[in-house]
């Protein structure tokens, strides 16, 4: 007698769990992003159990050096991107799969300022720092970089989640970009010619950057 009475009262139990997960399930979180990619907010709108849609915006800056040929570069690293991604939840929890872009506008400020009595090696030839004077340029990746990264938020539940990120963004080959000087010989065209190799010695140095690792840890409220 009991029995009977038991196993309806677990299926209606059964039956009513799923109804109320789905209740407590989060449409729309809002928070902020902290890693590689610098800092900046974020924003998850849950399509369903199995999908999301997030988009952020990250900054940043810390110094980097570089090296050429016989200089090393004071290198001012400004983090600056924005982006989107597609999170596919397969197990219907935190875990995610994404994928996206992002309008990336990261770039490097190079400075170098040999001493003026100081011999170097620029393109092969040597110079001394008052020839040189102050040398500086810039380098720049591809606008446009597809990510491809797995994480962790807190289960699409309402409140307080946390999450995380590892991947990687593909924003191809940095290209050092109007390798200048400011001293007396600045313009003539040795001078010049061992600027475009010092310019070549960066780029040896830098092309490994191809692929930039994204970490980012976040923290947000979901409602």
């Amino acid at each position: 007698m009991k029995l009977h009475f038991l196993v309806p009262a677990v299926a209606a139990a059964v039956s009513v769990t799923p109804a109320v997960a789905q209740e407590q399930t989060s449409q729309f979180a809002i928070g902020v992003s902290a890693g590689t990619l610098g800092i900046g907010p974020e924003v998850t709108v849950r399509v369903s159990p199995l999908l999301a849609v997030r988009g952020n915006a990250t900054f940043l800056g810390f110094g980097h050096s570089v090296d050429g040929d016989d200089i090393e570069y004071d290198g001012n690293l400004k983090l600056a991107s924005v982006g989107a991604t597609v999170d596919v939840h397969p197990f219907r929890s935190g875990f995610r799969i994404s994928g996206g872009a992002r309008y990336n506008k990261n770039k490097v400020k190079l400075t170098a300022t040999p001493g003026a009595g100081e011999s170097v090696q620029l393109g092969g030839r040597t110079y001394t720092g008052s020839q040189i004077g102050t040398l500086r340029g810039s380098v720049r990746v591809k606008e446009f970089a597809p990510t491809l990264t797995l994480g962790y938020t807190g289960g699409g539940t309402q409140g307080l989640n946390f999450g995380i990120d590892a991947g990687v963004m593909f924003e191809g080959k940095p290209r050092i970009r109007n390798l200048r000087a400011t001293g007396p010989i600045a313009a003539e065209p040795l001078f010049q010619d061992a600027l475009q190799r010092e310019e070549q010695d960066i780029r040896d140095d830098i092309e490994k950057y191809d692929i930039f690792p994204i970490v980012q840890l976040s923290i947000g409220y979901a409602f």
